[in-house]
């Protein structure tokens, strides 16, 4: 069974652009498929003097990222905020999945009755 997050959108002070919710929707999509425990994707979209800012927060069982990225222009903002949020579940992900190994491995090893 997939999970698809819900995704929730933003376009502060900017015009909504179809191509782009399209792209943001199938990169929620992708990270839904990647990491099940997260529920909702949320992107918010505003300009920022000369470029755009673009945030991202993911919020899951036992997951809270949130993040944000300045670029000139809005699809690459869009691509650096999904590869940082990206970026940041695997860490999360990877440290609870490898700290349960790493105190299996530190505890002492169970002793054999050799008879």
């Amino acid at each position: 069974m997939t999970n698809t997050p819900s995704v929730v959108i933003h376009f502060k002070d900017v015009e909504q652009d179809e191509p782009l919710r399209e792209s943001i929707q199938r990169k929620s999509q992708h990270l839904g498929e990647e990491f099940h425990e997260i529920s909702k994707i949320e992107i918010s979209l505003a300009p920022n003097g000369v470029g755009f800012i673009a945030n991202g927060h993911v919020t899951g069982k036992g997951t809270d990222v949130a993040t944000h990225v300045k670029a000139s222009k809005l699809a690459p903002a869009v691509d650096s905020v999904f590869d940082k949020i990206e970026r940041q579940l695997r860490k999360n992900h990877d440290k609870r999945i490898f700290s349960q190994r790493r105190e299996a491995q530190r505890a002492p090893a169970k002793r054999v009755n050799e008879g």
